[in-house]
């Protein structure tokens, strides 16, 4: 029986951007029939277009805009993860931002953490896709979240987040877990033991890639 798939690569398509294996090992979460281990963290339309993650995870530090989410979307060949704000975006904006997301085909929404009950209440009586509520804090009131209409946590605790993880499996064993997996293959194993069912990684930038590959130009080490 053969254990591993067969792996198949094009010449053209070598610098694409790996997850880490390590991800592999996290339980998924299976929405809508597809089972999502790994999301990539980027709005980068060319990253997104040459990473092998199940999902995408669209969240920028700028207001959210419906032209910058459909964009996303339709380059996108996995499913996508909009945000729509919910911080110094929110109330119905971030409710309306939302539907569009759904009705462009997004697999689910991401709200930031300061984001209200009410709001994540109201936004989940409009959509029919997962709300996911960042989480940043042990002390949330992870109970009331999910009561408001949280489908997922997204843990986002830096050097706290496995101890978040922990205290959200004490008080919902079952809730779904998206959690940043730190800069190694070791954190990311710790991460998914502590409780987390799928990894965000954030990949390099285009720069940092172009860099190494313009050393290897000039060395002469990467030419057909």
């Amino acid at each position: 029986m053969v254990k591993n798939p067969p792996e198949i690569e094009g010449m053209l398509r070598r610098h694409m951007i790996k997850v880490p294996e390590a991800i592999s090992a996290a339980s998924g979460i299976k929405i809508f029939g597809r089972l999502i281990k790994s999301l990539v963290f980027t709005t980068d339309v060319a990253v997104i277009r040459n990473c092998n993650a199940n999902a995408v995870i669209a969240v920028y530090p700028f207001t959210p805009q419906p032209a910058i989410s459909h964009a996303i979307i339709q380059v996108s060949d996995v499913p996508v993860f909009c945000g729509v704000g919910g911080g110094i975006t929110g109330g119905k904006r971030s409710i309306n931002l939302a539907l569009d997301a759904e009705n462009q085909g997004a697999i689910g929404v991401v709200v930031n953490a300061p984001t209200t009950n009410s709001t994540i209440s109201k936004m989940r009586d409009r959509i029919d896709i997962p709300i996911v509520v960042t989480v940043v804090s042990e002390k949330t009131d992870f109970a009331a979240r999910v009561k408001a209409g949280a489908s997922i946590f997204n843990v986002s605790g830096a050097g706290k987040t496995i101890e978040i993880i922990q205290r959200i499996r004490d008080v919902l064993p079952d809730i779904a877990i998206i959690a940043t997996g730190g800069p190694s293959e070791e954190t990311i194993s710790k991460t998914i033991e502590a409780g987390a069912n799928a990894i965000t990684y954030t990949p390099p930038t285009p720069g940092e890639i172009l860099k190494k590959i313009m050393s290897e130009y000039r060395t002469g080490s990467n030419i057909m």
